[in-house]
């Protein structure tokens, strides 16, 4: 029998109440910041949604409100990073402040916030990429076992990001 790892169940626990909670999807999007704070590791935390037909993602939410609002903009590209993460739906790992650079026109800022790696999740359902869980933190943070845990926390997401989606769409 594998040892029970009672942090990660704890943080499991948490995303999975905070589904129950009526404050919608906030609840559901701390819940997992937190979670991914204490089991992974991270200094700046956003959520990302893709507006396919806009050609847009768009953040819907970030503990660092200062430097990266809520309802900031980022055009979808042809780029490496955009057909491996949005596309395929594959994981990236950024582990130096060069990897930044070479995916992140914002890069300068995100190092100034001491970001120098990055963990990007897609959320996937039904085949599809609807955004991506992002995580940054200090230089060589993140590494391929970090992938699955994340991936875990990301789908955990889903509801909340199909419900943020429901609400932005004109009825």
């Amino acid at each position: 029998m594998q040892p029970r790892n009672l942090l990660l169940d704890e943080s499991l626990s948490a995303v999975a109440l905070a589904h129950a909670d009526t404050q919608q999807p906030h609840a559901t999007f701390d819940a997992i910041d937190k979670a991914l704070a204490s089991t992974i590791g991270h200094r700046l935390f956003t959520i990302l949604v893709h507006h396919r037909e806009a050609r847009e993602s768009e953040r819907i939410y970030t503990n660092m409100r200062e430097a990266y609002p809520v309802g900031g903009r980022k055009p979808i590209t042809d780029s490496p990073w955009m057909r491996q993460v949005m596309q395929r739906g594959l994981p990236y790992i950024g582990r130096t402040a060069d990897d930044l650079r070479d995916v992140f026109y914002d890069h300068e800022l995100i190092v100034s916030l001491g970001c120098r790696s990055v963990l990007n999740i897609p959320l996937r359902w039904r085949g599809e990429t609807l955004g991506t869980l992002n995580m940054l933190h200090e230089e060589n943070w993140y590494d391929d076992a970090h992938v699955e845990t994340a991936r875990v926390f990301a789908q955990l997401a889903v509801p909340a990001v199909m419900e943020q989606q429901t609400k932005e769409s004109p009825a």
